[in-house]
């Protein structure tokens, strides 16, 4: 089933669905079946991105060196991001592995404008690895990063995205979000009878793709725990809407609500203790909150309108959501005791699905100026602007990355959802291909240690 995003508001209203269909959970941790992987193409990069030399880290573990190694996975974290550009291995002139080793004039003639360097080994206590790596800034002729990061075993890759994100603060003044996943629906056999949903959760790089729950009925509304360790999301697959809490790493899951009426749009507040969510309850969806260790429910908004896709504000005292009580689809701001009600979108006839940045200055959402086409916008709280990023014509589900520099969402290609990203300043734009399904719904985590 394919609902267009003007239909994206009352989807959740609907009460009736095909025949009950299955459910398969599988723990993050446990055995689950082989996905696609998402390959991310470069669309737009900036002008002059940064040229960043990544020399292959020496090996010297006991145990046999993976295929793909730390430099290749930094080399391509740093390249996909569109600020810095990876020197080809070709022009690589030496291999050192510490600062002292380098020879700065001959860096410089082939245009690098930083060294990373390093070396695997084994970890000094107890069983992994450790990764011994420096950052070195070659005009200054000086050491900017020079760590060893413990590894546990079979962490390798994701020890590699950490080594990518301290080198990104390092070079850019925020953290990165190399070490963070990406959850997504991809729907199979996608408007016949055949429909097949799953809950993918992959690295953020689109490496180890894994399907947590699969399902012949629709899965929404993905939303993480601040801890990473969970996923909320709407399931029909009882008959009815229901949102569900899954736990990624033991596999245990449920149902948090299953209201008469709508259960839809979940969003954990940043303490992980509550969800915001939107229920009808038999009339008119309505913003509440959902206590996880009491299961006491609070109603927030109280209105004959559609109140929907709730999201925390990071101190966790405001909840932005939208709403149609103007006529149109609309994002407002309520507190979390229930006071405050403000509008904040005025431009356009059509926002909705906000998604907070780094900061609480800056909302993604999806924004149309009433001529259908919707496309991903970001809205400047302090000088109440909308600025628009997308430039497709059914673009929806804006997902920030937790250190605000992407905006992860869906889009239509030739009739095919695919996911893509574009920087908050607009400036970079990327894709991520999936040879298989459609894909929608994407969700970022936050960052993971």
């Amino acid at each position: 089933m394919r609902v267009s995003l003007k239909e994206k508001l009352s989807l959740d209203f609907v009460t009736t669905v095909k025949a009950i269909g299955w459910i398969l959970v599988m723990g993050w941790l446990g055995t689950a079946p082989a996905h696609a992987q998402l390959r991310i193409e470069i669309v737009d990069g900036v002008e002059g991105a940064t040229p960043v030399a990544v020399v292959p880290f020496v090996w010297a573990a006991s145990q046999q060196a993976p295929a793909t190694g730390v430099a290749d996975v930094v080399a391509a974290n740093l390249a996909r991001t569109g600020l810095f550009e990876a020197i080809p291995r070709s022009q690589l002139i030496e291999r050192p592995t510490e600062p002292q080793d380098v020879g700065f004039g001959a860096w410089r003639l082939v245009g690098a404008d930083y060294l990373i360097m390093g070396r695997v080994v084994d970890a000094p206590d107890g069983p992994g690895l450790e990764i011994e790596y420096h950052l070195v800034d070659v005009n200054a002729e000086t050491a900017v990063l020079s760590q060893a990061l413990p590894v546990r075993p079979g962490g390798l890759r994701f020890g590699a995205h950490r080594v990518s994100d301290a080198i990104y603060e390092a070079l850019m003044g925020v953290p990165g979000a190399f070490a963070t996943r990406i959850a997504y629906v991809v729907v199979q056999d996608s408007g016949t009878d055949d429909e097949v949903f799953e809950l993918i959760v992959a690295d953020a790089d689109g490496f180890n793709p894994q399907a947590v729950v699969r399902n012949s009925e629709p899965i929404m509304s993905p939303a993480w725990s601040p801890d990473g360790r969970q996923i909320a999301y709407v399931s029909f697959a009882t008959g009815r809407s229901n949102i569900i809490v899954q736990d990624l790493y033991t596999g245990q899951n449920r149902v948090v609500s299953s209201s008469r009426g709508i259960n839809g749009a979940p969003a954990f507040s940043p303490d992980g203790r509550f969800l915001a969510v939107s229920l009808s309850r038999g009339g008119s969806p309505d913003i509440w909150l959902i206590d996880l260790e009491t299961n006491d429910r609070r109603q927030l908004t109280r209105h004959w309108s559609i109140n929907t896709e709730p999201v925390w504000s990071k101190d966790g005292e405001v909840i932005y959501f939208t709403s149609d009580r103007a006529g149109r689809p609309q994002i407002y701001s309520i507190g979390r005791d229930g006071a405050g009600l403000a509008r904040l979108t005025f431009e356009g006839e059509y926002n909705s699905r906000a998604s907070v940045g780094l900061d609480d200055r800056f909302l993604a959402l999806v924004h149309s100026p009433g001529n259908n086409d919707f496309r991903i916008g970001i809205y400047d709280r302090e000088t109440e602007r909308l600025r628009v990023l997308s430039d497709g014509r059914m673009d929806e589900s804006p997902s920030f990355a937790p250190n605000g520099s992407m905006i992860l969402y869906a889009r239509r290609d030739n009739g095919r959802g695919e996911l893509a990203a574009v920087s908050a300043d607009g400036r970079v734009r990327q894709r991520l291909v999936n040879s298989e399904g459609d894909v929608r719904e994407p969700a970022w985590s936050p960052l993971l240690r």
